[in-house]
């Protein structure tokens, strides 16, 4: 006759029961909201600034997103944005209609004040004169537009964008010598 089978016995945790004293149940998840208003980034340095977004489609730009990298089509001063977000609570963002122009107050980032990813034009420190200099040159060499630019929006196939003496023409083009 075999042996019956058994589970293996449980292990002892190494985690002591008093971690999982999580005290009063009632509060386990709840929140406390402060009794006066939350003034946020106190301190830091601020700019207001115009951004108009001169593209066809809307553009939306969040809380601690780099300004200056922000999508082509967003004309401003961006070499002034350099190293600054929009100055409103985290988790927000600004939406940016076709041809709509807003004023916004932008805030210097805090902590280590560095850049990575978003349009890998900085990628590095925001306190550098050297990477401010290189990012807006690749900004410019990227087509971004500046304070007073408008965004070439790209010509489709079907001639929708097309200026109007082509639409009339079926979306076709002639060279003129």
């Amino acid at each position: 006759m075999s042996a019956k089978w058994a589970p293996p016995p449980l292990p002892k945790s190494i985690v002591p029961s008093e971690a999982f004293d999580v005290g009063e149940p009632e509060k386990v998840g709840a929140i406390d909201f402060a009794d006066d208003e939350i003034e946020i980034n106190v301190g830091r340095p601020t700019i207001e600034l115009v951004l108009v977004n001169t593209g066809d489609r809307p553009i939306q730009i969040g809380a601690h997103y780099h300004i200056a990298e922000c999508n082509k089509a967003m004309a401003f001063d961006r070499e002034a944005a350099f190293g600054m977000r929009l100055d409103i609570p985290s988790g927000t963002a600004v939406r940016f209609e076709p041809g709509q122009s807003r004023k916004v107050q932008l805030t210097g980032y805090a902590g280590r004040q560095v850049a990575y990813g978003m349009n890998n034009m900085t990628n590095g420190t925001l306190r550098s004169e050297i990477i401010k200099d290189l990012t807006i040159q690749k900004l410019k060499a990227h087509g971004y537009c500046f304070e007073g630019e408008r965004y070439k929006v790209r010509e489709r196939p079907d001639g929708r964008f097309a200026p109007k003496s082509a639409a009339k023409a079926g979306g076709k083009t002639s060279k003129t010598s």
